[in-house]
């Protein structure tokens, strides 16, 4: 099924690149690149002899779930879905309802606004780990391939949620909501990526410290592999532990270039706006210094 659907996702990207060109609207090359590589991150959790060893090992499931939730979402939100979809589903003028106003009102409503919440969404990711490997739900999805496959996607769904907001690449939701317009966007990125470090850690000292395997599944050894839970185990909390600093030095990056490209296309409209009324605000602003100036003056040569 995940194969499936990462293949879908790639032929529709394209698909939506080919209807842009023959418009002859021009799409930035590195969204396509970062879109494909997301979907090759999904294949080769999914489609690959990893997904069959995710099931027997505990070490191998947490490359899964690392990679899911954290860098294949990365990778997916760099490529623009949302905005490459607003750019190629057509405009109507009037009455009635199509798939552009549609996208649109969804993402204009308080449903949205709610679950792309800085809060609701940190709140989503930690719950991936601590709401899933400290409770019964672990074990009960693993009994079944379609529990299995619920719980991949789940790892997918959220971390998609969660970059999508910190990476700001597609118009978000969360723009428009209450509270999160008293922050500045650099500062709430950089507070929002940082929150969950120490919640990881917190997290892999628990199961670093675990004298017993944390859930169910993978309590008993494969036999023939001489493969102790425990160790194994062990080997998956440093990789939950570990995984984290290469998404998070992709999205400082990230954010580096983007607001390095804000910057420069500020200073471009400003020189290009002192251009055309001869720099008038400069001028203003050094004849109120001037006035200033002239008025200590007199107050200091005045009797």
């Amino acid at each position: 099924m995940l194969p499936t659907l990462a293949l879908l996702l790639a032929v529709l990207y394209l698909f939506a690149l080919w209807h842009l060109h023959r418009s002859g609207i021009r799409w930035p090359v590195q969204r396509t690149v970062w879109w494909l590589l997301g979907v090759a991150t999904l294949i080769l959790m999914t489609a690959t002899g990893l997904d069959g060893y995710g099931i027997r090992l505990f070490s191998v499931h947490m490359v899964q779930h690392m990679t899911l939730s954290m860098f294949s979402p990365v990778l997916l939100a760099l490529g623009a879905p949302v905005t490459l979809l607003l750019r190629v589903l057509p405009t109507r003028h009037g009455g009635g309802w199509n798939l552009r106003k549609g996208l649109l009102a969804l993402l204009h409503s308080r449903f949205a606004q709610f679950v792309t919440h800085p809060g609701v969404t940190t709140g989503l990711f930690l719950m991936s780990l601590y709401g899933l490997y400290f409770t019964p739900v672990f074990d009960y999805l693993m009994r079944t391939m379609w529990g299995h496959n619920l719980m991949l996607v789940h790892f997918l769904v959220i971390g998609m949620l969660y970059f999508w907001g910190i990476l700001g690449v597609d118009p978000s939701p969360r723009e428009a909501s209450r509270g999160v317009r008293r922050l500045a966007p650099p500062v709430l990125a950089i507070l929002e990526l940082f929150i969950t470090v120490p919640f990881h850690a917190f997290f892999g000292v628990v199961v670093m410290m675990s004298v017993a395997p944390i859930v169910g599944f993978y309590t008993y050894p494969v036999p023939g592999w001489t493969i102790s839970p425990l160790a194994d185990q062990s080997l998956g909390d440093g990789i939950a532990w570990g995984f984290t600093e290469l998404p998070t030095l992709l999205v400082l990056g990230a954010l580096f270039l983007r607001w390095q490209s804000a910057a420069t296309r500020h200073d471009r409209v400003a020189d290009r706006k002192a251009a055309q009324d001869g720099d008038a605000e400069r001028v203003a602003y050094n004849s109120y210094l001037a006035a200033i100036g002239a008025r200590d003056d007199r107050s200091e040569t005045a009797p």
